[in-house]
C-alpha cells in the first residue's frame, strides 16, 4: 500500500515504513504528525484518486529526528567593483517515519 501526499507544496510518495524528509514544525522528536492532504491512494489492485483529495484519507506518522541539511552557499560578485557578498543558508527539516496509511 502506498499513497501520495502534499506536505508545503511538495508531493511525496510515502509507504508504511518509509522515511520522509518534511519541512520543519513544531512537533517534538518521538511525536505524531498527520498529513490529510493526500492526493492518491492503492492498496492492493483498488487505487483511489483525489479531487484533489481523497476524503477521509490520513497517512500517520513518528519524528525521528530534527536535522539541517547541508550548507548552501549564495556568492555574489560584480566584477571590477571590489564588491562581493557571501552568505551561508542551512534549511532545517523533519525526519518523518510513516506508520500508517488510512484510506476509505
Amino acid at each position: 500500500m502506498y499513497a501520495v501526499i502534499e506536505d508545503s507544496g511538495t508531493q511525496f510518495k510515502v509507504a508504511e515504513g518509509m522515511r520522509v524528509d518534511v519541512d520543519l514544525r513544531d512537533v517534538e522528536p518521538g511525536g505524531a504528525v498527520e498529513f490529510d492532504k493526500v492526493l492518491f491512494c492503492s492498496k492492493d489492485d483498488i487505487a483511489k484518486v483525489g479531487t484533489p483529495y481523497v476524503e477521509s484519507a490520513v497517512v500517520r506518522g513518528r519524528v525521528e529526528a530534527e536535522f539541517k541539511d547541508k550548507k548552501v552557499i549564495s556568492f555574489k560578485m560584480r566584477r571590477r567593483k571590489a564588491s562581493r557578498r557571501k552568505k551561508g543558508h542551512r534549511q532545517r527539516y523533519l525526519r518523518v517515519l510513516i506508520t500508517d496509511i488510512v484510506s476509505p
